[in-house]
């Protein structure tokens, strides 16, 4: 006669899927977390970017005695900023005048940030 005996490693199905659920709760609460924080991110960038052009404009201002400078006289390689990285598709404006808020449309396609020098 033989002896049968029955094997007990391994994981019932019903285990796996309360493991699955665990984890998929999880991820439901972290994902709204992770996109506030991606968001806010995006939003402190393009205001740093913003205080960036504004202080390059008034240096301009100071520098040449004019109210109003395009973005390419700002910059560039020789000018006041070396580079303007975009950090979600922001558009931010061709020219400024001194002591006018700059307005930067078109961040991540749905928000609008507003910088008042």
């Amino acid at each position: 006669m033989k002896n049968i005996t029955k094997s007990t490693k391994g994981f019932t199905l019903v285990e796996i899927m309360i493991v699955v659920v665990i984890i998929g709760l999880l991820a439901a609460m972290a994902i709204p977390a992770f996109q506030k924080v991606r968001t806010s991110s995006q939003d402190k960038a393009v205001l740093n970017n913003a205080r960036q052009l504004a202080a390059a404009a008034d240096q301009y201002f100071l520098e040449n005695g004019v109210t109003f400078v395009t973005q390419s006289g700002l910059v560039g390689a020789a000018n006041y900023v070396k580079a303007l990285n975009l950090v979600a598709n922001e558009t931010y404006p061709s020219g400024f005048t001194q002591g006018i808020t700059i307005t930067i449309a078109g961040i991540a396609g749905a928000r609008t940030i507003t910088y008042a020098p």
